[in-house]
């Protein structure tokens, strides 16, 4: 699944592919903005954590949790 992450005076979103289901990602992210001075943090399919201080947070959007087909397969 893709997550965006907006960050405060950033111009760019930060883009994570994780193997977090939808529901796990809104938890976590629920969990961050529940404790005092906290961080939402996520770690990407190759193992790497971002972590951004929910102070610093702009948005959170959360991709699908299916896969899209690639390719001309399924169109005929």
């Amino acid at each position: 699944m893709e997550i965006k992450i907006g960050v405060r005076s950033v111009h760019r979103e930060i883009v994570v592919e994780t193997e977090l289901s939808a529901d796990e990602v809104e938890q976590e992210l629920r969990n961050a903005l529940a404790a005092d001075r906290g961080v939402f943090s996520v770690t990407d399919v190759k193992g790497r954590r971002v972590v951004v201080p929910v102070a610093a947070l702009g948005f959170v959007e959360i991709g699908e949790d299916e896969q899209r087909p690639v390719g001309f397969g399924g169109t005929l």
